[in-house]
């Protein structure tokens, strides 16, 4: 059984339009306002390159393993199947925030809302999948690893 689920995270266009709005591309004679204008340029790219990155999750679970990733591929996760040893659905904290986390014992990759599904892996470590499609994602976990 072959799982494949792409996430979005909502956070993006806002991001995106409030530095498109906000920070004014300006030109001027002023060597100090185009030297500002520049930073700011440069600012702006990169944080639409790290809201890019960080704006979808897709989870596939096939061919013995689940992979973990973020934007066009990177950064990612593989967990063999055969290393997990318990998967359950779990609800995270607003405090534990989007993005890539370290959380208690292990890491979260998460792009929007609460819900995840905790795979604990054989060295005690546990990885956290945020997705709005925790049934689904729970269920396919749990067949193929027996649980």
């Amino acid at each position: 059984m072959e799982y494949r689920h792409t996430q979005w995270g909502y956070t993006a266009i806002p991001t995106f339009l409030l530095f498109a709005v906000i920070i004014p591309i300006t030109s001027s004679d002023d060597e100090t306002t185009a030297i500002i204008s520049a930073m700011l340029i440069a600012f702006t790219i990169a944080i639409l390159a790290i809201v890019l990155l960080f704006s979808r999750l897709e989870v596939t679970v096939s061919e013995g393993r689940i992979v973990a990733a973020f934007g066009f591929g990177r950064p990612h996760r593989e967990i063999d199947l055969a290393d997990v040893i318990a998967v359950r659905q779990v609800r995270n904290s607003w405090i534990q925030g989007w993005g890539l986390r370290r959380v208690t014992n292990g890491w979260m990759y998460n792009v929007w809302g609460l819900d995840a599904v905790e795979v604990e892996i054989s060295s005690d470590e546990v990885f956290r999948i945020g997705t709005n499609d925790p049934e689904n994602l729970f269920a396919v976990i749990s067949l193929q690893i027996g649980q």
